[in-house]
Formats: C-alpha cells, sequence, structure tokens
C-alpha cells in the first residue's frame, strides 16, 4: 500500500512538471551543512517537494496550512508526531496532517535523508516552531 501512495504521489509530481527528474541517490550532504539541508526539488501552486537531508535533527514545529508526507530514502530516525514516538527507516512513508507539532532526530550513522512532500504550495511562512519544554 505505501508503494502504491509512492507512486502515486510521485507521478503526480511529474505530471506537474513532467520535463524534470530528479534522482536522489544523487543527492548529497554538502560539506558545509551544520545540521538540515533542504533542496528544493518541484514547486508550484498544488504542491512542493523537497530533499531534506538531516545530520542531527528537526526542531519540533507545525504547518498551519498544509500536510506533508515524508518518505525516507536513506538512514533512520525517531519521529515524534503529535504524542506519538516512533522509529523511521528506509522505505517508510509518514503522512503529517497540519496543525500537528512534529519533528525528527537522526539516530543512525549515516545522515537522514527523506523525500518532502508538501501541499498546497510550502513557502515557509506557515512553520511555527514549539519552544520545547
Amino acid at each position: 500500500m505505501r508503494r502504491w501512495l509512492l507512486i502515486f504521489l510521485i507521478s503526480f509530481i511529474y505530471s506537474v512538471n513532467s520535463q524534470t527528474v530528479v534522482n536522489l541517490d544523487t543527492l548529497k550532504l554538502p560539506a558545509s551543512t551544520e545540521n538540515v539541508y533542504n533542496k528544493l526539488l518541484f514547486n508550484d501552486s498544488l504542491a512542493s517537494s523537497f530533499c531534506v537531508i538531516v545530520k542531527n535533527e528537526v526542531k519540533p514545529h507545525k504547518h498551519q496550512y498544509h500536510c506533508e508526507h515524508i518518505y525516507v530514502v536513506e538512514g533512520e530516525g525517531q519521529m515524534k508526531l503529535g504524542d506519538r514516538v516512533f522509529k523511521i527507516k528506509k522505505n517508510d512513508l509518514v503522512f503529517i496532517p497540519k496543525n500537528i507539532i512534529h519533528s525528527v532526530k537522526t539516530t543512525s550513522k549515516q545522515p537522514l535523508k527523506v523525500l518532502s512532500i508538501q501541499a498546497p504550495l510550502f513557502d515557509g511562512k506557515d512553520r511555527v516552531f514549539i519552544e520545547e519544554k
């Protein structure tokens, strides 16, 4: 089921921007990156997709107006989604509804690399970081 959802999501992105193909295996963490590297892959008014590479962690935050799908390409992590805490690993797909606080910590020796698909368009304006207690 996850694979079909991923195929659908990627097909949707490709149908919108069919001229562009990105091989996620070729995207590497730049040496100058301290923690998180975001690479915009595709963008239009309906959706945005990014390759996100996390050395250490993504701090707790939420998105007020859009949802997010995270597909794990490489590495492992511990994800917090609302009140739930769970492990994520290669080939896992996570759906994050709008207004749900989420964060992730890399637990593998290699950085955590994910495909992040967000709808509608993500411009960063609705991301609200949450103070940790």
